[in-house]
């Protein structure tokens, strides 16, 4: 495949993991990479700046393939500099910037040597995004799993209008999970796709526990729901006692402070790491409704390329028959 998205990325297939926060370790990104794709490790995760060195030298001994680190902005509460300067001075191909402001990222970035896409979920961000130097912009819409952006934008609408308000590439995230959805964004004029949710129901996730994975895979697209939308700050999470306890709280007026244990990451981990759904959460895109297996990453890119041939060739063959008639 070839878009701005692989030329620029120096990757086979324009399919890029998520920073997917305590999930985005060395395995899965190398993996994602090995099979053409852009795997990416996550910053915030890793926490200081040696962890963050270990990590990037062991995905460099898993692939010599391309590779990203996420910074998601919010998480660092504004201390990510000493991070930063690590991936910089690692001169990791890729960084990409989530859930905060990009510009001190990217002003900072200016100069060196590492490409740069920035998460956005609608147009004024996207422009102002393009001004501040990104090379890339994912957009995500209100389908996806984990933070999402304020105005319930859905993907099909958003692509195109962020496609049509900016000139750099564009990458496709929210409900997105195999070659139809890759096919799908192509149509709406992304470049590439990035899918998070998908990413964590593979072998190579090997953070994430079975009784995650197994929930991701039984559960159905009307099983997420959104917490924090009463402070700012929606997040789509698989639905569960424990989730459904958050948003009463949220009903009931919690704020920020009343709600800070029950929303932390360290609950988030006691399930994704632990299985203990009673006692967290787990991040979940309404694309659980198409995941039905746990391959390994190499199978799971096999798969969504034939299955977006054989959907070329279907939308050929339609084109085709409207043409001769």
């Amino acid at each position: 495949m070839k878009t701005r998205i692989t030329e620029m990325f120096g990757i086979q297939y324009p399919i890029i993991q998520g920073g997917l926060a305590y999930l985005g370790y060395a395995e899965l990104a190398a993996a994602v990479s090995n099979a053409g794709g852009l795997g990416q490790i996550t910053a915030a995760t890793l926490r200081t700046p040696k962890n963050l060195r270990n990590e990037i030298h062991k995905v460099r001994k898993l692939t010599n393939k391309p590779f990203g680190v996420n910074f998601a902005i919010a998480r660092y509460n504004g201390e990510y500099e000493e991070l930063l300067e690590v991936a910089i001075e690692e001169k990791v191909p890729v960084i990409s910037i989530t859930g905060g402001n990009p510009q001190p990222v990217l002003e900072r970035l200016k100069g060196e040597n590492i490409k740069t896409f920035v998460l956005v979920s609608g147009v004024r961000h996207a422009q102002k995004a393009e001004q501040l130097g990104a090379d890339a912009l994912i957009a995500v819409g209100q389908e996806g799993g984990g933070h999402l952006g304020r105005d319930d934008i859905g993907t099909m609408v958003l692509i195109p209008r962020i496609v049509d308000h900016v000139s750099i590439p564009v990458l496709a995230a929210g409900g997105i999970g195999d070659g139809r959805g890759l096919l799908a964004a192509f149509s709406l004029g992304a470049e590439g796709i990035v899918m998070g949710t998908r990413f964590i129901a593979t072998k190579e996730c090997v953070h994430a526990h079975n009784e995650y994975k197994d929930a991701l895979v039984q559960a159905q697209e009307t099983d997420t729901v959104i917490i924090k939308k009463s402070l700012g700050a929606p997040g789509r999470v698989l639905q569960s006692d424990y989730a459904l306890d958050i948003i009463e709280h949220e009903h009931q007026g919690a704020t920020y402070e009343d709600l800070k244990d029950m929303i932390s990451g360290k609950t988030n981990c006691r399930y994704i790491y632990d299985g203990h759904e009673e006692e967290g959460f787990g991040w979940a895109g309404q694309v659980i409704g198409l995941i039905n297996n746990v391959p390994t990453v190499q199978e799971l890119f096999d798969e969504m390329i034939l299955t977006a041939e054989n959907g070329l060739s279907r939308i050929g063959n339609i084109v085709g028959e409207q043409v001769r008639s």
